[in-house]
């Protein structure tokens, strides 16, 4: 199957620096290239990877699992962490419970963390029938393209799969019980107007990990997808400062 435009995978060779970035449910790195470009202009070395059964057909998302999603995420880390002093982790949505998760695990190998809309807690209840339903049904309609600025695509599937979001569920609350363990810097963009991802999300994030180093950043003019929305220049800048700020100085 064909990959859909702006879902190729994107790496960068840059500094001692690193930083691996992860794209959201039914999303690709389409949503994150504008970001990781910027990254890598600011001098980092950058892996922004496509994770498996996305950027295809939502179809091939329903064959995977969050331990495949995750598998991918944790690959590219290593591969990062053994060219780089440091490495530091993004995620937006999916892929920030997929960012916690990995920080839980490695711990300080972790550097610090910028979430965008992270969710950790699924919306609504409706994720309780998903269970039974996705059994009958492959699919819903998609939650693609959450983003107030006309005309921007974020190249995310039409459809959600239900056998991918039953897991994915199942792995909100794996991260959930792991959110005492995260010690780490934490760099948090919301946007108030999140059609996707409830508030009660980053609420539940904030109250339960363990970090000393917190800043939340309201998106006001954005959606979801708030790194191709309004405010990606808010985050690109406030990235660039957090690691700048937390990166230990190389010598010559």
């Amino acid at each position: 199957m064909p990959l859909l435009p702006g879902a190729e995978p994107y790496r960068h060779q840059g500094g001692r620096v690193g930083v691996l970035v992860c794209h959201g449910f039914t999303g690709s790195p389409n949503s994150m290239r504008p970001w990781s470009e910027a990254l890598a202009e600011a001098g980092y070395s950058v892996s922004l990877p496509l994770l498996p059964g996305h950027g295809t057909h939502w179809r091939d998302l329903n064959t995977t699992r969050w331990p495949d999603w995750y598998a991918t995420v944790e690959r590219e880390f290593d591969l990062l962490a053994k060219e780089c002093e440091q490495v530091f982790v993004c995620g937006l949505s999916m892929g920030s419970a997929l960012s916690l998760h990995l920080a839980a695990q490695r711990g300080a190998a972790v550097s610090g963390l910028v979430l965008v809309n992270p969710l950790v807690r699924m919306p609504g209840q409706s994720h309780r029938a998903l269970p039974l339903v996705r059994h009958l049904v492959p699919s819903l309609p998609g939650i693609a393209n959450d983003v107030a600025r006309p005309g921007v695509d974020e190249g995310g599937y039409t459809r959600t799969p239900l056998h991918a979001a039953h897991s994915m569920a199942q792995f909100t609350r794996v991260v959930q019980a792991e959110l005492p363990q995260i010690t780490q810097p934490l760099l948090l963009f919301r946007s108030p107007q999140d059609h996707v991802v409830e508030p009660a999300s980053s609420a539940m994030l904030l109250a339960r990990i363990s970090s000393t180093d917190v800043e939340e950043r309201l998106c006001e003019r954005s959606f979801h997808v708030a790194t191709l929305d309004y405010d990606a220049d808010s985050i690109i800048q406030g990235s660039i400062g957090f690691i700048g700020r937390l990166s230990a100085p190389v010598e010559g």
